[in-house]
């Protein structure tokens, strides 16, 4: 089955979008084959400003009704407590927020942004998108997330080389307590290192410590920017280290 088969087939769909390269790609594929389509995108603490930006720039270059959808996750202690399936609740209730104001809207064939690439089994989140009955165009079409980022170039996306950017609760470890304060003080560093010229990066967070995740090319920038990095940083966290292993790819 190839994309443009699934749109013929499911012509009025909602998609959880978020901005990110997958389901951008969608959104404009949609698009493309004429598809009824209106993205859905929940604004809460865990999402970065600029993620929210990014997504309504995709949605109009393509010609995309955007509906979005505050919702505060943080009201949730089955998600604050940070446990390590947090990202099924989580995907749960933005997912079930998505399908109930799509429904309003006569929409009632949810799709995401998963692709062929991801690994279903190790990613609890997935067990929620499943339960919901949520379709995954990308993986039933055996697109990858090369393929994506080839197929969003070629279609003029700005989105095609987009770093991964995973939601701002991975920076805590499992157990961790997820708060608003340290969600914002996250944010702010990592908007700090954006505006330094970086952009493949984490900032975690260890009670009050960061440890930066840099690629290991980007590893020798940082220590020579190493003023700099403290001066931006310090005013969040009591003590900074830098990662040496580099960045990992997975959250």
């Amino acid at each position: 089955m190839t994309l443009e088969d699934f749109f013929k087939a499911n012509n009025k769909i909602a998609l959880g979008f978020s901005g990110g390269t997958d389901s951008s790609y969608l959104l404009y594929a949609a698009k493309r084959y004429n598809a009824d389509i209106r993205a859905y995108y929940v604004r809460t603490q865990f999402q970065p400003e600029f993620e929210y930006k990014d997504a309504l720039r995709l949605a109009k270059s393509v010609g995309a009704e955007v509906t979005v959808i505050d919702y505060d996750i943080l009201r949730h202690s089955e998600i604050t407590e940070n446990p390590c399936d947090r990202c099924y609740y989580c995907k749960m209730k933005i997912f079930s927020a998505i399908c109930e104001r799509a429904s309003e809207d006569g929409y009632t064939v949810i799709i995401d942004g998963t692709n062929a690439s991801d690994d279903v089994n190790d990613r609890p989140g997935m067990k929620a998108l499943k339960q919901l009955r949520v379709i995954s165009p990308l993986r039933e079409c055996g697109i990858t997330k090369a393929d994506v980022r080839r197929l969003s170039r070629e279609a003029g996306l700005f989105t095609w080389n987009k770093p991964a950017y995973a939601c701002l609760a991975t920076r805590l470890n499992t157990g961790n307590e997820i708060t608003a304060e340290k969600l914002k003080k996250i944010e702010s560093s990592e908007d700090f290192l954006f505006d330094l010229g970086f952009e493949d990066f984490r900032v975690r967070m260890y009670h009050d410590i960061a440890k930066l995740e840099f690629t290991k090319k980007d590893i020798e920038k940082a220590f020579g920017m190493r003023d700099k990095i403290l001066t931006g940083l310090l005013p969040y966290f009591e003590d900074i280290v830098i990662d040496m292993k580099g960045r990992r790819v997975n959250g």
